[in-house]
């Protein structure tokens, strides 16, 4: 198996959202982005599949280390193979990779955030990272475009955030912030023990409106001369406030459920999206 058929293999079997934005480009952008989101599913992976604290931050280390010998044109792993051609031709940050395993080890280190000025911190290594890098992969003209990729990041966050309460409970994280629990008089216990309420409901309705004006701010900062060039970004805010939407619409029941889109509705958003150019 190739690096490219090892990160193509990777994208496939994860059933993200993602992949239906990376369809409609150019084959060569294609493979560098399939590359980087490999990337991401495997540091990701180290954190979700790894029980061993101590193991994890010896994995996320090793990581660390491979992403300098890329940067130095030694790579190993299949994906860091795949990825490094394309560091120089869409002129990528390696540092900002090393962010983002940075961003993989908060959630060795921490589960619960005070306020959403803490939460935005990691949602920026996490996130708003992997956007800038996307960004550049896709093509731009203008530098202002960064701060689109910034924003976007963070809403698509957001969403997965809102998305994954339950989820992350089970293991243990709660992502929303704990002044914005005590304001809406929800507490840990009870999304630990999946207690729907309408208190919980207001929480998040608040959460949903927020990542919606994320979404507003990102779409606003995107320059003219660069939105043919980033589609594959607006097909992935296309389907993920489609997410939004749905999740609202049954009434934030994310504590006992993972709520998500048909493939067949994520492919009409994306060629609905790409077309609209």
């Amino acid at each position: 198996m190739s690096p490219d058929e090892y990160c193509q293999q990777k994208a496939t079997q994860s059933g993200s959202s993602f992949y239906y934005s990376f369809l409609f480009l150019p084959l060569e952008r294609r493979r560098a982005i399939t590359a980087l989101y490999a990337f991401c599913r495997e540091v990701d992976d180290v954190v979700d599949d790894t029980n061993d604290e101590a193991i994890a931050h010896s994995k996320l280390s090793w990581w660390h280390q491979e992403v300098h010998a890329m940067l130095a044109g030694q790579p190993t792993h299949p994906v860091t193979r795949a990825l490094q051609p394309h560091m120089s031709t869409y002129s990528l940050d390696g540092a900002l990779l090393l962010a983002i395993i940075d961003g993989m080890a908060m959630d060795l280190n921490q589960n619960r955030y005070l306020d959403f000025i803490a939460l935005k911190k990691y949602c920026w290594h996490v996130a708003s990272a992997v956007g800038i890098l996307s960004a550049g992969i896709f093509g731009m003209k203008n530098p202002q475009t960064k701060e689109f990729a910034e924003k976007l990041g963070l809403a698509l966050q957001m969403t997965n955030i809102i998305r994954d309460v339950g989820e992350d409970a089970r293991k243990g994280r709660i992502y929303l912030p704990v002044n914005e629990l005590q304001q809406f008089k929800v507490t840990a216990s009870d999304i630990l023990n999946n207690r729907h309420s309408k208190e919980f409901e207001a929480l998040m309705q608040f959460q949903f409106n927020r990542a919606q004006a994320l979404y507003d701010d990102a779409l606003q900062s995107l320059p003219a001369e660069d939105r043919k060039a980033q589609r594959t970004g607006l097909i992935m805010a296309s389907i993920y406030r489609a997410l939004l939407d749905e999740i609202q619409r049954d009434g934030f029941h994310v504590l006992s459920q993972r709520i998500s889109l048909t493939p067949i509705r994520k492919l009409w958003l994306a060629w609905k999206t790409y077309i609209r150019g």
